[in-house]
């Protein structure tokens, strides 16, 4: 059997898919760019995308719902300067792709920025070979679907007669798209993305406690096998069962050590953000100004990685047709760059690091984090908690908010525990952790030679887009920041 470059049957699959079925090709994409670029313009390009999804859902022991969805279309774009003139439209046709085009066109031309909707010789360009281009959703037929979230049930229940409600969820996405640019290049990608999901509540002595976990990746849902599942149901109901026996959180500025793996949210949202092009290049963002100069304790590295195997924040490329990169923003402390898409590169003249991310056909693109992640250091878990006198030991998170230009963050703790001369004492419920994220990475104290990523779980959210994301990081000691309690 002869195969083809991986990177050539993407591009098959998605002139199969997006191209084909409507008559075009890379001829017409031209015609369409060159119809844009009849005006001034710094860059254009055209993003098709595909998209089948699927969901099913378990509540009380039966599956209550599911859903299945289809979507696609195209986004049509066109930059000048720092102006984006954007038009989508869901019908994939010439003719409305060439409406598109000129109404980007009109738009460019009267220098305004802003979205509409319209009605119903190319260099292909390097990228990752990250993850397989299957359909995870036809790698388990809807029987085995509904089986595996009885057996999330089944399992969860026999863990511990205090368990009294088990919800559990399964989705897949099969996503295709095509980028051309105007340049030439052209790219595409076939992006798998699978998720399971487990919450449950415990009851004892009339109070009642929730626990969650879960994971998924881009790869298919064999991936859920038995000892996984296992753990996933472990971790939901050690949370529901801890969380039984908290105490109100103490309040006031203490030492707070974060826990490895999804911890890393914190610094997703309290640093990773104030890293993006874009706020970077406005002067709105914390770190503006910052390339070369110290931000961080020593110790303290923070990488955005969008090459990491199966993982559900990396891309073979991104939503511009960049390859995606292992960007280091801060080395042992210092600021090395900031994450960009190709506008605001440009802009910054810089080179793009493959951050350029959009939620869909219907969005323009900008800088978005891919797997954002501390490196390890040389303490152990256990050595961090003994150093402590007093303080909170913050173990998973639940939300959280950052005000970027002031990095101002507030986070509640969905797991946690009270900590005394480097013993923990008891669970606590309620905390909250406030503090400001460049000045939080100044008073890191040790660093966890244990860093971990999260299981698969992040959705990140900006300017009314989302996309997915991974977060990671080892346990870390922070001295001075303050939590607020019920206590």
């Amino acid at each position: 059997m002869i195969s083809r470059e991986p990177t050539v049957e993407r591009l098959a699959v998605a002139r199969t898919l997006l191209l084909e079925p409507y008559g075009l090709d890379e001829g017409k994409l031209a015609g369409a760019l060159r119809t844009i670029g009849e005006h001034r313009i710094d860059d254009a390009d055209l993003y098709f995308q595909y998209t089948r999804s699927e969901g099913w859902s378990l509540e009380e022991g039966i599956v209550k719902s599911g859903s299945f969805g289809i979507d696609q279309g195209v986004g049509v774009r066109a930059v000048v300067g720092e102006k984006t003139a954007f038009a989508y439209s869901d019908d994939i046709s010439e003719a409305a792709l060439l409406d598109a085009a000129r109404t980007v066109r009109t738009i460019a031309a009267s220098g305004a920025s802003r979205k509409v909707k319209v009605g119903g010789a190319a260099k292909l360009a390097g990228s990752r070979v990250l993850y397989a281009p299957m359909d995870p959703i036809a790698t388990l037929d809807s029987t085995q679907k509904v089986a595996l979230l009885e057996k999330v049930e089944k399992m969860a229940r026999a863990k511990d007669p205090r368990i009294a409600q088990v919800m559990a969820g399964v989705a897949s996405e099969y996503d295709v798209v095509l980028v051309a640019r105007a340049d030439g290049t052209i790219a595409a990608d076939v992006r798998p993305l699978v998720r399971l999901s487990v919450t449950v509540i415990a009851e004892q002595n009339g109070r009642r406690e929730m626990g969650s976990s879960g994971g998924g990746g881009r790869f298919g849902l064999g991936y859920f096998h038995d000892d996984m599942i296992a753990g996933y149901v472990d971790q939901a109901v050690n949370a529901a069962l801890t969380n039984l026996e908290s105490r109100p959180a103490k309040a006031g500025e203490m030492t707070v050590v974060l826990g490895p793996g999804w911890p890393g949210i914190l610094l997703h949202e309290a640093i990773g953000h104030g890293l993006e092009g874009d706020f970077n290049r406005k002067g709105s963002s914390a770190f503006s100004g910052k390339i070369g100069q110290r931000v961080a304790a020593k110790g303290v590295t923070v990488l955005d990685d969008g090459t990491l195997p199966d993982r559900r924040g990396s891309l073979n490329v991104d939503d511009e047709g960049n390859a995606t990169q292992r960007n280091v923003l801060i080395e042992d402390g210092i600021l090395r760059g900031y994450i960009q898409d190709s506008m605001n590169a440009r802009l910054m003249k810089v080179a793009p690091t493959g951050n350029g991310r959009r939620e869909s056909y219907a969005h323009v693109p900008m800088p978005r984090m891919t797997n954002t992640y501390m490196l390890g250091g040389d303490k152990t878990s256990d050595e961090i908690v003994a150093s402590m006198k007093k303080g909170l030991y913050a173990t998973n998170f639940g939300g959280g908010q950052v005000d970027i230009t002031s990095g101002k963050f507030v986070f509640s703790a969905s797991e946690a525990f009270w900590v005394e001369n480097g013993r923990i004492q008891y669970p606590v419920k309620g905390a909250t952790i406030i503090g400001n994220g460049p000045d939080a990475l100044t008073r890191v104290k040790m660093v966890g030679n244990d860093m971990k990523l999260d299981t698969g779980v992040g959705t990140c959210g900006k300017e009314g887009q989302s996309v997915p994301v991974g977060v990671g990081q080892p346990t870390l000691r922070i001295d001075g920041l303050t939590v607020g309690g019920t206590a």
